[in-house]
């Protein structure tokens, strides 16, 4: 067998780029540790952007009593918010209350727990709510007149992977997007592995120590590399989402429980949808090929239908997206199983850390932990530093994590809207949210629409997808349309075949 052409040394590598290889990344990188982070697909390609977009403390866990876990979460999402606020915002969630539910005290005195489990800045505490004179109650059946308000948040999940790749890769991670990691070996002096990227063939890495973060993939890496290890502690649970036109005006999101127990959230959508979800099933097929089946359609339908004036219906759903979540097993029902992490290492040589489990609201947590064993083995004498730093384009006014950034996120993109009054007001709003303060690297020494470049499809320039290019690893349609926006959901059936034929028409300069 032929040498490999490309040799890479480092502390860390780092199988899987979901959002705990990401921000495990970030943090390790963050601490002067040199990091190579590999994905055999995109960024986020599978698990991490289909979820169901919610910073959240998980507030059904409380029923299962775990505590530890949701207030673990809750201490988070201020944290976060403050971090990225242009792809993270307050989100307020109406419950209404059914006959047959819960007895209302017993649901109010949850949300009081859930209040008082963590400290609260920007999120408002719970109250009950009138249906019947509240514009949530509008879209609802007449039977629903009281309910409950509580306060979460809302997350662009692929995003916050992206940005966590770019803060890893500006603190010196090499981020390697399209590269198998076709063997893992572990020798005296540390691990080597090698991976495949069609772009330029076998990469040799020789690392220290290695980071099992490949997520439904897992325990597959890991019998692999450890043969006597064989992660049967992992289960695999599917989770499928449908979107639906917008069937309610207000910014408010609900959340409805099924008899069953199970939960399903109707969530404000890209402006002009409603995301429904999740479903929790079993899932024993291949985690390449995961998809909705028609029976989680037709469930998610009857169930927003048993609450909304306006049926859904199966034809009605214009989108849906399937993830399998590498949950730790502990024998629970599918809807029940704990979304808390564990980390495990194996030191019998060259360590390797491998992480199962998690959610995407603990994962800088989750990061901080891990690097922090990592640290500790390598003699690395730096401490956890994310708690107090914006995530790329964070840094609204400032750059440390204010919460000025999440109240005032308005006012700041209106002055983005008059400093580049030269574009469409919507076209700024979505560059301020996708894109924060790195919008003016995107809009660098352009001053009207013809620097834009090709308008591939309408509102999507060349520009822009040349800066995905560039920063963001992006390398297809599908890149570009689903992961790094969701502007598959709003422009022409035809957008993906031209926008493919326009980037192999235009190959990406290499430096």
């Amino acid at each position: 067998m032929a040498e490999p052409r490309h040799t890479l040394d480092c502390d860390v590598l780092i199988v899987g780029g979901g959002i705990n290889g990401a921000g495990i990344a970030r943090d390790a990188a963050g601490r002067g540790l040199s990091v190579v982070l590999c994905e055999k697909d995109d960024l986020a390609a599978h698990t991490s952007s289909a979820s169901t977009k919610l910073i959240h403390g998980g507030l059904r866990y409380l029923e299962y009593y775990e505590f530890d876990l949701v207030r673990k979460a809750l201490l988070e999402r201020e944290t976060l918010l403050r971090a990225a606020p242009h792809i993270m915002w307050p989100l307020r969630f109406v419950m209404p209350h059914a006959r047959g539910q819960r007895p209302a005290l017993l649901i109010r005195a949850g949300l009081l727990l859930y209040d008082l489990l963590a400290k609260r800045e920007l999120l408002p505490a719970s109250c009950g709510v009138n249906l019947r004179r509240h514009a949530a109650g509008k879209p609802l059946k007449p039977e629903f007149q009281r309910g409950f308000i509580y306060s979460d948040g809302w997350v662009d999940d692929a995003r916050l992977v992206v940005l966590n790749a770019i803060d890893a890769s500006e603190k010196g991670a090499t981020i390697l997007t399209q590269a198998v990691c076709n063997s893992l070996v572990r020798k005296a002096a540390g691990w080597e592995a090698t991976l495949y990227k069609p772009s330029c063939g076998d990469i040799r890495v020789n690392a220290r120590y290695v980071v099992n973060a490949a997520g439904p993939w897992t325990a597959e890496v890991l019998h692999r590399a450890l043969p006597k290890q064989d992660g049967g502690h992992l289960r695999l649970i599917k989770g499928s989402h449908i979107v639906v036109k917008r069937i309610f005006e207000h910014d408010n999101a609900y959340i409805f429980q099924h008899p069953d127990g199970r939960i399903v959230f109707a969530i404000p959508y890209e402006r002009d949808f409603t995301l429904i979800g999740t479903t929790d099933l079993d899932y024993h097929g291949d985690a390449n090929q995961v998809a909705i089946g028609e029976d989680e359609i037709a469930y998610l339908c009857q169930l927003a239908s048993q609450y909304f004036v306006q049926p859904i219906v199966p034809a009605d759903v214009v989108w849906t997206y399937s993830g399998v979540r590498p949950l730790v097993e502990d024998g629970a029902d599918a809807k029940a199983v704990t979304r808390d992490y564990r980390l495990e290492v194996d030191d019998e040589g060259p360590p390797m850390l491998s992480v199962f489990g998690g959610k995407i609201t603990t994962f800088r947590k989750l990061a901080e932990e891990a690097v922090d064993l990592i640290a500790k083995s390598l003699g690395n004498r730096h401490g956890g530093w994310t708690h107090n730093a914006c995530l790329p384009g964070g840094d609204l006014y400032g750059a440390e994590p204010r919460n000025e950034s999440v109240l005032r996120f308005d006012a700041w993109v209106r002055s983005m809207q008059a400093r580049y009054a030269w574009l469409p007001p919507l076209l700024v709003l979505r560059y301020a949210r996708a894109y924060g303060t790195r919008i003016h690297t995107l809009l660098c020494d352009r001053t009207e629409v013809a620097d834009m470049g090709e308008e591939i499809s309408p509102g999507l320039y060349a520009t822009e997808v040349e800066y995905l290019r560039r920063y963001e690893w992006a390398r297809t349609a599908q890149d570009i349309l689903w992961r790094r926006s969701k502007l598959g959901l709003h422009l022409p059936a035809d957008t993906a075949d031209k926008l493919q034929a326009w980037l192999n028409a235009n190959p990406m300069q290499r430096t």
